[in-house]
């Protein structure tokens, strides 16, 4: 796995051993970054359920002001620091947080954390799915012009309107579907 654009491309990236972490391919996160580009730029990112970190570490590397990843896994956290620490990411770059999502978003809400992407691609088969886009969908961490996109199987549909948000575009890869949702108040 490697950095696909921008600051820092072409590095490659540690993966996490196991089955239990699915990375995004390159070829779908190349995809993603496409789709998000006009968006990137200064933007504070949220990546639920990191795995490596190649999520976060490309929104760094393309532009975005700071980044927070959410991962339960210590493998997977090791992994996301030492990504982190090849690419030389400052500790004001890259905030990490190892503990269940829905634990660390309930304290980024507390702590008035505001997010302009949220990327969350849990396991396909993971039950946090509708709590993490529920809590997502009452807006309360999500600058006024947010986008949250969700990774999951492209057999298991997710709802199209989640609280405030609403699927407004859907891109499937092979098995994997992007589904992007925005604030029914925004016009994207």
């Amino acid at each position: 796995m490697r950095v696909i654009a921008g600051n820092y491309k072409g590095r490659k990236l540690r993966t996490v051993a196991g089955l239990d972490v699915r990375p995004t391919s390159d070829r779908l996160r190349e995809t993603l970054f496409n789709i998000l580009t006009p968006y990137i730029m200064d933007s504070c990112f949220l990546d639920i359920c990191s795995g490596s970190g190649a999520v976060a570490i490309e929104a760094l590397s393309r532009g975005a002001r700071q980044a927070t990843l959410i991962e339960c896994s210590r493998q997977a956290i090791k992994t996301i620091y030492e990504n982190i620490e090849h690419c030389k990411i400052s500790n004001t770059e890259a905030k990490v947080f190892c503990a269940e999502a829905t634990t660390v978003l309930n304290q980024l809400g507390k702590d008035n954390y505001l997010f302009d992407i949220v990327y969350f691609d849990p396991p396909y088969k993971s039950n946090i799915y509708l709590p993490t886009l529920q809590f997502l969908g009452d807006k309360t961490i999500l600058s006024d012009r947010a986008i949250v996109v969700v990774e999951h199987h492209s057999k298991s549909p997710l709802p199209e309107i989640i609280g405030l948000l609403n699927c407004y575009r859907t891109l499937k890869q092979g098995e994997a579907q992007l589904s992007f949702y925005q604030s029914a108040s925004c016009e994207f």
